[in-house]
Order: structure tokens, then sequence, then C-alpha cells
């Protein structure tokens, strides 16, 4: 896995992934930045949902589920010093579809957590208290 981060002015930078897709960061302007972009915490905190979210979906999908839809809201708390770090980070999913059992549902987003997710593994094993819940909704 590779990418770049290419400054751009102030503290805006547009970072590319090796699979060729950009996006731009940037902080608030209480730090420099115009607020153009993600800020890098952001960055990371909408990585460890989409790759949670990514699991959860596959799970239930190998497992034949009538799933139709996965949004996670997370919600995270930063330690108040530098380096500000996450602290806490809760995660929570709501997962739609036909005939989803509530046990199936909680037990992919287990797995994901403790077996799955690198990122949230990742995080987890750095001392960040992370939290799942979850709701099934029938369509």
């Amino acid at each position: 896995m590779e990418a770049t981060v290419k400054w751009i002015d102030g503290v805006m930078f547009v970072a590319e992934s090796g699979s060729g897709h950009a996006v731009v960061m940037d902080g608030s302007p209480g730090h420099g930045g115009r607020n153009m972009g993600f800020r890098p915490m952001e960055m990371l905190l909408m990585g460890v949902g989409g790759c949670s979210s990514f699991d959860v979906v596959q799970i239930l999908q190998k497992g034949r589920h009538q799933i139709m839809g996965c949004e996670t809201t997370l919600t995270a708390e930063r330690v108040d010093a530098v380096p500000s770090v996450f602290s806490k980070i809760h995660m929570h999913f709501k997962v739609s579809g036909r005939g989803l059992k509530p046990a199936v549902v909680g037990r992919a987003v287990q797995l994901s957590a403790e077996k799955y997710c690198s990122a949230s593994i990742m995080l987890g094993n750095a001392g960040v208290e992370i939290t799942h819940d979850f709701e099934v909704i029938e369509v």
C-alpha cells in the first residue's frame, strides 16, 4: 500500500492513494487553514468507520442475509494534550434489510471488531477505547 501527500499551501495538502484517488486535507482557520478539506484526524476516523462497515456488509452478504443498507455513525473523543490522540471511539451501525436477525448483525459487528477490521484493531491495541452498538431496521 502506498500514498503520497503533497503540500499545497498554508496547512492544505492533497493526498493521493496508490490506487489513484485523491482527497484534500486542510486545517481550521484557527490553525492556519481555510477549511477547504477534511482534517487528517477526520480522515483517520472515517477510515475506521469505512473499514468496519466494509466488514459488516461483507460478513452479512457472505451469509446470504438480505442486507439493503449500512450506515455507521462514529463519535470520537480526543485527549486534551499534544499529541491530541483519540481516547475513545464509538461506532453505531444502522443495518437495514429484510428478515435480519439482531443476533446475526451483532455477530457481524463483533467479528469486525475482534477479527477483521485492521484499523480499529490497530487503534485499540494503541490504547483507544473502541465501543460498538447497532440497530436493525426492517425494510
